[in-house]
């Protein structure tokens, strides 16, 4: 079953809490898209945003850290409520930046740029949880979906599957009912999504139809591989009401 993480880098921030709230439902994550202003030209949130909404939710909250320095950050995300950090495999320090996570108990995401090639993150699948290949350049929301990316989420499906890992795979940018089913089928797993959630007239009903073209090109495509072990990455069966029911991710808040 597809997962399906909102991001809020394209909710409105003058109501955040309402804006979660509204697209709870059918939420297995929150993404939140942390930008430095150096790795990344824009600048958005920090620590004490995450803080503020960790009060407000217990969604797992799955931060990708567009930053020239997150190992300065790691431990202030986790204190704020982080469950996940992404780290960019082009920094190229990632042994530090693994090690630094898994110490802090977050899981570990490596996020990889559109022209990143394969050979620059196999070698460390056997060391993370989660893997963000962006199907656009990262730095702003709204971006069109680059399908030049699809061919190296087919290559990652097989090698995952091929060394039996517990990996989740995780797509952002463009990613809408047209594109969800595309990279379902090379593989992928998890799904972030901004305008075409929160730009919608019904958010919910939007993540609704996502999940719904990701299963339907999950189904054509390639299966799941098993369980993971990646905590934020096994949703429970639908409620009675058709949305997702979520296990505790993380354990309870």
């Amino acid at each position: 079953m597809a997962r399906i993480a909102p991001s809020i880098l394209s909710a409105d921030f003058a109501a955040l809490g309402q804006a979660i709230d509204g697209i709870a439902a059918q939420a297995d994550l929150l993404h939140v898209d942390v930008m430095d202003g150096h790795f990344v030209p824009n600048l958005t949130i920090g620590p004490p945003v995450v803080r503020s909404l960790r009060r407000h939710t217990d969604l797992y909250f799955d931060c990708h850290l567009m930053m020239t320095n997150p190992g300065d950050y790691l431990d202030a995300f986790r204190q704020a409520g982080a469950d996940g950090c992404s780290v960019h495999v082009e920094l190229e320090d990632c042994e530090r930046l693994i090690a630094e996570m898994r110490q802090l108990g977050l899981d570990v995401g490596l996020a990889v740029n559109p022209e990143t090639p394969f050979e620059a993150f196999e070698p460390w699948l056997d060391r993370i949880d989660l893997l963000l290949l962006m199907t656009v350049h990262p730095g702003f929301g709204g971006q069109s979906f680059m399908g030049t990316v699809v061919p190296k989420i087919e290559q990652a499906r097989d090698a995952i599957d091929r060394l039996g890992l517990g990996v989740a795979i995780e797509v952002d940018g463009g990613i809408d009912v047209d594109t969800a089913p595309v990279v379902a089928a090379a593989g992928a797993t998890v799904f972030v999504a901004g305008s075409a959630i929160f730009g919608s007239d019904d958010p919910l009903a939007a993540a609704l139809a996502i999940r719904h073209a990701a299963d339907r090109g999950a189904a054509g495509g390639r299966a799941e591989p098993g369980a993971t072990h990646w905590s934020g990455a096994a949703p429970g069966p639908a409620s009675a009401d058709g949305s997702a029911a979520r296990p505790a991710i993380g354990g309870a808040r």
